[in-house]
């Protein structure tokens, strides 16, 4: 919105003029993001304890953790202001790219809502079936899925792109859709399961987030773009101000969230984050370059995987407990150095993601 305002008012100052840079545009939707998450976030925190929306804790979870119960969730509509306000304020709105990146992260914070809901009025730690909170994510997906199948200019737009190699992609024709599935519904459960520490999922996902900026902005600049040896997508540089808002508003949600947490973001925060992630590989066309970025929530993911099929199949369980940040509590590792690590763990690999711009 306000950079129309601010074409209008190059006809009375020139200056203006510095509004059309990506680069301010993305530290301003970082700055606004943020400071309505720090303004807003002590209110919000207010509210859902005065309505007694607070976390509950499953009794199969480590014992450490009996002490949450009660803390306020559901503060990932916190996160979803803030980026939607910034990102409305700041970026392009002629952009399909933006409106796909938005509408898909506020439509899967809808499904979290809905779960969140479900898990406090029923007083039970379960919410929506698995099945159905599958169902709506897979509808949303698919159906982003297919615009962007279908509104593509450029074949790079749906070509699997190689890290560390140069000019190796694969054009996926129709099998985009289901690939592309799969990384966002993906993504957006791999950030929920590792939503379960203080602080733990937020930061690396505000990480992910500025890396993925950084690609954004790469590829939407044609210059840039054949430099690197990486694929030129038009447009899709205005995501840079998209990943800023998200950079904002995780920076303002974790001041709060940190250990130990006074509000916790629940599903309607960590199931739209993961998507958002996930949408914007997609678009920026770095899908194995998240896939290493957002290693932690990999493992999580996997670790899950691992000890639900060694126990279906065996009787026998490979870790204490998942997702795997548990496993390592019930070894005795304070819940702080859990986080801490993971954060490290996630600066070296976002590090190793970047490094593909220039490795090929």
């Amino acid at each position: 919105m306000l950079l129309y305002l601010t074409e209008v008012l190059q006809s009375l100052h020139s200056g203006f003029y510095v509004f059309q840079y990506l680069t301010l545009r993305a530290v301003l939707g970082v700055l606004t993001a943020m400071v309505i998450s720090l303004l807003v976030g002590p209110y919000v925190i207010r509210r859902l304890s005065v309505h007694k929306i607070g976390q509950l804790v499953r009794d199969t979870g480590p014992e450490s953790h009996l002490t949450k119960a009660g803390t306020p969730t559901m503060g990932g509509a916190l996160i979803l202001v803030s980026v939607a306000i910034a990102t409305l304020l700041w970026a392009d709105l002629d952009s399909r790219q933006v409106w796909v990146a938005l509408l898909v992260t506020l439509t899967f914070g809808a499904v979290g809502w809905v779960d969140d809901y479900k898990k406090l009025t029923l007083g039970n730690a379960k919410g929506m079936s698995a099945l159905g909170k599958l169902g709506w994510q897979a509808l949303i997906a698919i159906l982003a899925a297919l615009y962007l199948y279908q509104s593509a200019a450029y074949p790079s737009e749906t070509s699997l792109i190689v890290p560390f190699f140069k000019n190796v992609s694969w054009s996926m024709g129709v099998l985009f859709v289901p690939f592309a599935f799969l990384v966002i519904v993906g993504s957006s459960n791999a950030v929920n399961l590792t939503d379960g520490l203080d602080g733990l999922a937020i930061l690396p996902t505000v990480m992910v987030a500025g890396a993925l900026g950084i690609f954004a902005y790469a590829t939407g600049h044609i210059h840039f773009a054949n430099y690197l040896g990486i694929p030129y997508v038009p447009g899709v540089g205005e995501l840079v101000v998209f990943c800023g808002t998200l950079v904002g508003a995780g920076l303002g949600f974790l001041w709060f969230n940190t250990y130990p947490a006074q509000v916790f973001m629940g599903d309607v925060g960590a199931l739209a984050l993961g998507a958002a992630l996930g949408v914007i590989a997609v678009l920026v066309r770095q899908e194995l370059v998240l896939l290493i970025m957002g290693g932690v929530f990999v493992m999580e993911t996997v670790s899950v995987i691992m000890q639900v099929a060694s126990f279906k199949l065996t009787g026998r369980r490979i870790f204490r407990m998942a997702p795997l940040h548990h496993h390592f509590e019930l070894k005795g590792w304070p819940e702080p150095r859990v986080i801490v690590r993971f954060w490290i763990i996630t600066v070296i690999l976002v590090l190793v993601g970047l490094a593909t711009l220039k490795i090929r």
